[in-house]
C-alpha cells in the first residue's frame, strides 16, 4: 500500500477492518471512552506530532513521516468515531456501513468547519465521488495545509499536534446535525481551542518568572501554524510577551477528560523546552492540574506517559535528544514507576501468583540461569502484570525500553522474594 497513490484509504481500511471492530467493543471496558481514545491516540505520538511507526502493515517501514501523519489521522478519526458508538458492531457488513457514515462525517466536518480544505463532490465531468475518494482527498489537503517537514522535534510538535484539535472538535461534531448555526458554532470553537492552548503555552512558559530561547522559537513556530485571525494572533503574541496567569485563562474545567489531558500535556512539554523541569514549573504544572480538577495522581500519570513515549521511542526522536538527557529522562521515569508499583504492590503479587507460568520461571530462576528466550518470557508476563495497575490501562507502557532489568529496578523492593514465600 501507498499513502502517496490513490485509493490507499480503501485499501487501509481492509487491512484495518478487524482491528477497528474491536474499537466498537473497546469503549465499554474503560470508565470512558475518553479514556480509550486516549489509550488509542497517545502511544501514536499524535498527540505530539510525532507520528511514530506503531503500524503493523507489512509495508509501513516505507512510508514516510507525512504517510506515517496522513494515516494516523484517519485512523484516529474513524476510531473517535467508532468508540462513541452507541453499541458493538457484530458483522463486516455493518462494520462496513458504519465506516462509510464515518467517511462522509469526516468530509462534511472539514467542509464545515474548515472552509479552507473545501472540496467538491463532483468531478469535471460531473460524476459524484464516492465517500472514499471524497474522504481520502480532504484528508491528505489536511496534511498538506498543516505538515512541516523541517527535521525539527518541536517544530513538527506545535505543527502537527493541532491535529488532535479536529479530533477532539470531530467527536462533538458527528453527534450533531450539520446546519449553518452548528458549522458556525465549530469554526468559533476551533478558534477558541486553539487560542486557549496558545495561552496555556505562554503560562508555561513563563513559570519559572524566565522566558527561555527554546521557548520563545516554540511560540514562533506554534503561531505560524495555528492559522488564527490577525486579531487574535496579536493578542496571543502579546499574552506570550508579558505573560498570564492561569487564572486569567479559559479552562476547560468541566469539558472532556481528554481534552483536559492535552491541555495538561501540552504544557509538560512546554516545560521541556529547555533541558529541565525547575521547582517553580512543577509547582505550575500542579497548579494548572488542579485548576481543570485533575489530581497529582493525574499529573504523574501524564509525565509517566510522555516520558515512556520519549524512552521508548528515543532513537526516532533525534532533535528532543538536544533538548532532554537520556539518563535523566530514564531516572525520572523510573523514580515514577516505582512510586506507582509501590502504591499497588498487594495487587501485583496477586496477579504475580495467579500466573503458574511466572511463577514457575521465577522459581527456576533461583537455582539456574534462564535462557533468554525463558528471561523474554518473564519480561512479556510481568508487563501483563503492571497492566493490571489501573494506570496502565489507560496509559501504554514502553514495551522496548521495560527490559528484565529495568522492570526489576521498578518492581517494589523485595517483590519477588514475598512473591515465592508464599
Amino acid at each position: 500500500m501507498d499513502p502517496g497513490s490513490k485509493g490507499w484509504l480503501k485499501e487501509y481500511l481492509e487491512f484495518r477492518q478487524e482491528l477497528l471492530q474491536d474499537l466498537t467493543s473497546q469503549g465499554r471496558t474503560f470508565s470512558h471512552p475518553d479514556h480509550s481514545l486516549y489509550r488509542v491516540i497517545q502511544p501514536t505520538g499524535l498527540m505530539y506530532g510525532q507520528p511514530m511507526n506503531t503500524f503493523d502493515h507489512p509495508d509501513s517501514s516505507d512510508w514516510d513521516e507525512k504517510d506515517r501523519m496522513k494515516i494516523l489521522l484517519a485512523e484516529s478519526l474513524i476510531s473517535s468515531s467508532l468508540l462513541f458508538h452507541d453499541k458493538p458492531v457484530k458483522s463486516p457488513d455493518e462494520m462496513s456501513e458504519v465506516t462509510m457514515k464515518t467517511l462522509e462525517s469526516i468530509t462534511n466536518f472539514y467542509n464545515h468547519v474548515f472552509p479552507e480544505l473545501a472540496t467538491p463532490t463532483k468531478t469535471l465531468f460531473g460524476r459524484k465521488k464516492t465517500s472514499l475518494e471524497l474522504a481520502e482527498r480532504i484528508l491528505e489537503k489536511r496534511i498538506e495545509h498543516t505538515y512541516n517537514n523541517k527535521g525539527n522535534f518541536w517544530t513538527q510538535f506545535f505543527h502537527n499536534s493541532l491535529l488532535f484539535l479536529d479530533i477532539f472538535i470531530f467527536g462533538q461534531w458527528i453527534h450533531t446535525n450539520a446546519d449553518k448555526i452548528v458549522s458556525d458554532f465549530f469554526k468559533y470553537e476551533r478558534e477558541e481551542l486553539r487560542t486557549s492552548l496558545v495561552k496555556i503555552m505562554a503560562a508555561a512558559a513563563h513559570a519559572n518568572h524566565i522566558l527561555e530561547f527554546e521557548e520563545r522559537k516554540l511560540m514562533e513556530y506554534f503561531l505560524q501554524s495555528a492559522n488564527l485571525p490577525p486579531d487574535k494572533k496579536k493578542e496571543c503574541q502579546d499574552i506570550f510577551e508579558k505573560g498570564i496567569s492561569i487564572e486569567e485563562i479559559n479552562l476547560p474545567t468541566n469539558n472532556s477528560w481528554i481534552l483536559k489531558k492535552y491541555f495538561l500535556e501540552m504544557a509538560i512539554l512546554t516545560i521541556w523546552a529547555d533541558k529541565k523541569v525547575e521547582a517553580l514549573e512543577m509547582e505550575f504544572l500542579r497548579r494548572l492540574a488542579d485548576t481543570i480538577s485533575f489530581s497529582e495522581d493525574d499529573l504523574d500519570n501524564s509525565m509517566v506517559a510522555i516520558e515512556g513515549f520519549v524512552l521508548e521511542h528515543w532513537e526516532d526522536l533525534g532533535h528532543l535528544q538536544d533538548k532532554k538527557d537520556y539518563k535523566a529522562v530514564t531516572a525520572q521515569y523510573m523514580e515514577r514507576m516505582s512510586k506507582i508499583t509501590d502504591k499497588h504492590k498487594g495487587r501485583l503479587l496477586q496477579e504475580v501468583r495467579n500466573s503458574e507460568v511466572l511463577v514457575s520461571l521465577l522459581v527456576q530462576a533461583r537455582s539456574q540461569e534462564l535462557t533468554d528466550l525463558e528471561k523474554e518470557r518473564v519480561r512479556v508476563l510481568l508487563i501483563e502484570v503492571l497492566k493490571s495497575i489501573p494506570t496502565f490501562v489507560i496509559i501504554s507502557l514502553p514495551q522496548r525500553f521495560l527490559t528484565l532489568p529495568i522492570l526489576m529496578q521498578i518492581l517494589p523492593k523485595n517483590f519477588i522474594v514475598e512473591t515465592l514465600s508464599s
